[in-house]
């Protein structure tokens, strides 16, 4: 079982829209509503490819009510979700497509390693662990049209000491059946400036791997805590708009810290990645239009299921890179347009570069 951390869920509200104009009036063609956050996105993504996974973090008041309603009935969301065929023919069709040069890597197909569910999995496929507070779970807006995406983001539930303690200790129960905890995303107000840090700590106490995506303070304690990947977008490590080279120096540095791997995400100029002594790049093997914000989270939750399923880094560098671009193909955020998936993870290739000094 992969454990997917939110602990500042949202419902999410996406309009789509023509094209958008600063100062003027739109009218809205399509409007969706599902739960989101980045977490929840990652693990909705995992429950699309069949992964088993559980979700904690915090739900309150009527937004988190339904939320967690919509989590169990996949008829409240856009759509239902589909099963582990899915992850399973596109690995496998990517081996089918032939071999990759030898410093480079296509997706090999892998056996999901098993896991013991702590209860029945919800209707969208995510095993709701959140913990209840009474503040109001948070609702975001992102307006769509065909050249990008607009986010506005409410800033969440503030949390007690007593939230808090009442999480960690569900979040440990949780950790001795997982083989992952992924966490990624905003932290709501109350919660310890070194959340992430924390909980990467907790999970290595227990022998868990872990990934985490994050930004500003929680990011930089969570380097030290040392998580078994570190994913950031170059945004996230203070360099928008830097190339392949700049970002593999900094991915470098950061594993040198970290003493793990370091993936930095670069939008349509594809990933970077280090662990120390080896470093690799990716990019698309074609350009994809739609709906980026949920492509991190799918990077995220692909990286996740590398290391349940003990794939080579490579491999799984390949597999997020594809599932980040069939995300952005997809109407909204925490889910992906199988076709495009199963297309890309075929051609979709990382290079192993010399390493940084």
């Amino acid at each position: 079982m992969i454990l997917a951390v939110c602990l500042n869920p949202a419902v999410d509200v996406t309009y789509v829209v023509d094209a958008v104009r600063p100062g003027a009036s739109h009218k809205v063609s399509t409007v969706h509503r599902r739960p989101g956050g980045k977490g929840v996105n990652v693990a909705r993504v995992l429950a699309q490819l069949g992964e088993p996974v559980t979700l904690c973090g915090f739900a309150g008041g009527a937004t988190g009510r339904w939320l967690r309603s919509a989590l169990a009935d996949s008829a409240l969301a856009d759509s239902a979700l589909a099963g582990s065929a899915l992850a399973d023919s596109a690995l496998a069709g990517s081996a089918r497509a032939g071999s990759a040069p030898a410093d480079s890597a296509t997706v090999d197909s892998a056996t999901a390693g098993s896991a013991r569910a702590v209860s029945a999995p919800a209707g969208s496929g995510v095993i709701d662990r959140l913990t209840e507070v009474e503040a109001d779970t948070r609702q975001t807006v992102t307006v769509v049209d065909d050249a990008d995406a607009s986010v506005f983001n409410e800033p969440g539930p503030t949390l007690t000491d007593r939230d808090w303690a009442r999480f960690t200790e569900t979040y440990d129960e949780l950790l001795k059946d997982c083989e992952v905890a992924v966490m990624s995303g905003s932290v709501p107000p109350g919660a310890p400036a070194d959340a992430y840090a924390f909980l990467v700590r907790r999970a290595q106490h227990h022998k868990i791997a872990t990934v985490v995506d994050a930004a500003d303070a929680q990011l930089q304690s969570a380097i030290d805590a040392g998580p078994t990947i570190l994913a950031p977008n170059r945004a996230e490590i203070g360099l928008p708009g830097a190339g392949p080279a700049e970002l593999l120096a900094a991915a470098s540095r950061l594993s040198r810290r970290t003493g793990g791997t370091v993936v930095i995400s670069a939008g349509s100029d594809g990933l970077v990645a280090s662990d120390g002594l080896r470093s690799w790049t990716a990019r698309p093997p074609r350009h994809v239009t739609g709906n980026p914000t949920g492509a991190g989270d799918a990077l995220t939750a692909a990286l996740a299921r590398g290391l349940a399923r003990h794939l080579p880094r490579p491999t799984a560098l390949a597999d997020a890179l594809a599932l980040a671009a069939a995300a952005v193909a997809a109407p909204v955020a925490g889910q992906i347009d199988e076709p495009l998936y199963r297309e890309l993870t075929a051609s979709s290739t990382v290079q192993e570069v010399a390493p940084c000094p």
